[in-house]
């Protein structure tokens, strides 16, 4: 039997990884001592986790696929890593999948990864631990075309014996899995935005699709995975400020489903290693219904936003 194309060893890493970086996630938790530093302000943290997540991250994949190129949100010296970050195991059940056809040649130099080690970490810092994500996105030919999404603290308010913590993973061409698919019904408008970076311009957006509800949370990955199983019909963020870390491993996701994620003009994001890292005309996403949304995003937030 031939062995596995290098796009599904890469995820199959990933999400052992992912699952090595939730550990760590929980464990900075429980010590007690989360090592807060601003970076640009009161919203714009790094912790301890932050910092020894992307460590055991980009480590443990650069050590297995040294020819990658990995980008990771903390801007970190290199140094040697403490073996005990490093995770080598891989995901067999991904192994077992056949790599869609268009991506089965694939060469390991053509794959760039990015990395958000903790995703939400406002909300990590205040306890709000159900937005927290590990994500992980693998991008080829600058489009997003496999991401992973670890809940660290998935379950975490079922009680004492709950299992904490799931394992999200989506290909292109081949679906994802380790959720259950839902959709809002339809005719609800309920809007997922951003719960610590408002403004005049996010809100006018808003207002102007007429939303039933809105529900405001932190982190890029909770924001999908609430389109992916009906909690919410559209992620809306007219704003500069949210990254290519951010958006990589969702946008997959989203998309190996029928759902999209673009700019707030309805332009496609790319991940390119040369890509500026910011995401500057906000972030617009669906997981179906997406002409109605992106035709209600007002001229004044288009004209504001440049790509």
């Amino acid at each position: 039997m031939a062995s596995p194309a290098v796009l599904m060893r890469l995820v199959a890493s990933a999400y052992s990884v992912a699952e090595k970086a939730a550990a760590i996630v929980r464990k900075v938790m429980a010590g007690g001592d989360l090592g807060i530093v601003e970076k640009c302000g009161a919203n714009d943290l790094q912790t301890k986790a932050d910092r020894l997540v992307q460590m055991s991250i980009c480590s443990s994949l650069a050590q297995k696929f040294p020819k990658l190129t990995i980008i990771g949100e903390e801007d970190l010296p290199s140094y040697d890593v403490d073996e005990e970050l490093i995770e080598n195991g891989q995901y067999e059940e991904i192994l077992k999948k056949t790599c869609p056809p268009q991506y089965s040649s694939i060469k390991e130099e053509e794959l760039v990864v990015w990395v958000d080690p903790l995703d939400g970490t406002k909300e990590y810092t205040e306890g709000l631990l159900d937005h927290v994500t590990v994500l992980i996105g693998i991008a080829y030919g600058g489009k997003a075309i496999a991401g992973i999404i670890n809940q660290p603290y998935y379950n975490y308010e079922a009680g004492a014996d709950a299992v904490l913590g799931r394992t999200i993973w989506g290909v292109l061409g081949l679906g994802a899995f380790g959720f259950q698919l839902k959709e809002v019904p339809d005719g609800k408008h309920i809007i997922i935005t951003t719960r610590s970076h408002s403004s005049k311009m996010v809100n006018d957006c808003i207002g102007a699709m007429n939303p039933d509800a809105i529900v405001r949370v932190g982190g890029a990955g909770n924001k999908v995975i609430h389109l992916i199983e009906g909690k919410a019909s559209a992620y809306v963020f007219a704003s500069p400020g949210c990254k290519k870390w951010d958006t990589c491993a969702p946008e997959a996701i989203l998309h190996a489903v029928g759902g999209k994620l673009t700019d707030i003009h309805g332009n496609s994001l790319h991940y390119n290693r040369e890509v500026k890292h910011m995401n500057s005309a906000g972030v617009l996403a669906t997981l179906r219904n997406f002409d109605y949304y992106a035709s209600r995003v007002p001229d004044s937030v288009k004209q504001a936003l440049v790509p």
